[in-house]
């Protein structure tokens, strides 16, 4: 498992930062939560499907878990509460994937965590909108999770994800586990196809989100590294002054 990047010496230790975020994204601002152990610890950003977001009990125990092997997380509501009335927003995966990317781009402008690799955790149309961000070119993103995702909604892009790429999907959840089966077959990434015997697309059968979590923090501790610790106000200075000089 990951684990919390020390300080850097001489620097006192930093508590864990835990905030609301406002991310501007196009015309709107998305809300979050964002929790980083450590600076520059490596971030995932979550991905939520239709119905959920940043408040879900099911998403903020995944994020607790990642928390727990040093890993920060951004919790965000992909759409505004005005969008999640009409439900054809869900399933509008090149906004969904360009908010994504806004809210990898707002972590990186944060003294904290701007050099924090950068994770994407997605799940249902998320993770179709997750995939879609990571076939981005120039994409900022060192490894994907999906679970019970829809890849099928980007297809026609599996094969520039660059990113490692982990499917998780349930025994049960037959439709979503074929879509799973033909985007890896087409993924030219390091990728893996987990499947949990016996759960269904939510994983609400006892135990099966327990095993989505570890799968999904081990994955992202073996491709996300942990930075350099920084002190915050050297980033801010840096951000401020890129060349150094007077």
């Amino acid at each position: 498992m990951a684990q919390p990047t020390p300080d850097a010496p001489g620097q006192p230790e930093q508590p864990p930062l835990s905030t609301e975020a406002h991310i501007p994204a196009a015309h709107v601002t998305l809300e979050g939560h964002f929790v980083l152990p450590q600076v520059n610890a490596p971030v995932v950003v979550f991905a939520h499907g239709s119905g959920s977001g940043r408040n879900s009990e099911r998403n903020q125990y995944v994020a607790s878990v990642l928390q727990d092997a040093g890993l920060g997380t951004l919790l965000l509501d992909l759409l505004t509460p005005e969008e999640e009335t009409d439900r054809g927003n869900a399933f509008d995966i090149p906004k969904l994937a360009q908010r994504i990317t806004a809210a990898e781009a707002w972590v990186h402008r944060q003294p904290q965590s701007m050099s924090s690799p950068v994770g994407f955790f997605g799940a249902s149309t998320g993770a179709g909108a997750a995939l879609w961000a990571a076939a981005e070119p120039g994409a900022r993103v060192g490894a994907v999770v999906s679970r019970g995702g829809r890849p099928d909604l980007a297809e026609g892009r599996w094969g520039t994800v660059e990113a490692p790429t982990l499917l998780i999907v349930g025994s049960e959840d037959q439709q979503v586990l074929e879509f799973n089966r033909q985007a890896q077959s087409e993924l030219q990434c390091e990728n893996a196809l987990e499947i949990i015997d016996g759960a269904t697309h939510l994983f609400e059968e006892p135990g099966t989100l327990e095993q989505v979590a570890r799968l999904a923090s081990e994955w992202f501790a073996r491709h996300l590294p942990s930075a350099p610790a920084i002190d915050p106000q050297d980033a801010e200075q840096t951000a401020a002054d890129p060349q150094g000089g007077p």
